[in-house]
């Protein structure tokens, strides 16, 4: 199973505060700091393809009408390129939204999510896996994103990425907690 679930989110891309009219504001600068074009390496840190490199080019961009984000652009290991895309959005006090095509087909779904400063925290799922995903902002050219699975009562970081902004415009400042 951790195999499969390394292979799995091998493709992942990369992301409810109870005061909800001060963190949609919050929430709101955090995904447009998000906007824009990233790029940079990643690594698969366990399971059966543990070492494997890639390298990711994403851009992000924000809904008009809703508090949320999209990622979009694809992966690289050498020759082979997978698309990339996960979309997220505000529903009440948390996130929904998926990863590729969602767990009804070859992807995760995002069900549920929490910003907190310059980082959010997205809880995933497909069929009986578990898992989370944490991208901080550490300044505003650069977002570390953390994917982990769920064994047991434990939580195993599976994927560590680095992107660089590439675009040259950091869209938003994002206060540290």
């Amino acid at each position: 199973m951790k195999n499969r679930v390394a292979a799995c989110l091998f493709l992942l891309p990369l992301a409810g505060a109870a005061f909800p009219a001060l963190a949609a504001d919050t929430d709101a600068r955090f995904f447009r700091s998000v906007e824009g074009q990233w790029v940079g390496p990643g690594e698969i840190v366990a399971g059966k393809y543990k070492g494997t490199k890639f390298t990711c080019t994403l851009a992000g961009t924000t809904p008009e009408d809703a508090v949320g984000m999209t990622l979009d652009g694809s992966c690289r290991v050498g020759v082979f390129s997978q698309p990339m895309k996960a979309t997220v959005v505000r529903k009440g006090k948390t996130y929904t939204g998926v990863f590729n095509d969602g767990s009804a087909g070859k992807g995760l779904d995002v069900t549920s999510g929490t910003v907190s400063g310059d980082r959010v925290v997205f809880g995933l799922n497909r069929k009986q896996l578990n898992g989370a995903m944490l991208a901080r902002i550490a300044d505003e050219n650069t977002m570390n994103v953390t994917v982990s699975v769920r064994v047991e009562e434990e939580l195993v970081p599976v994927i560590g990425m680095s992107l660089k902004r590439v675009d040259g415009a950091a869209v938003g400042s994002i206060a540290k907690n």
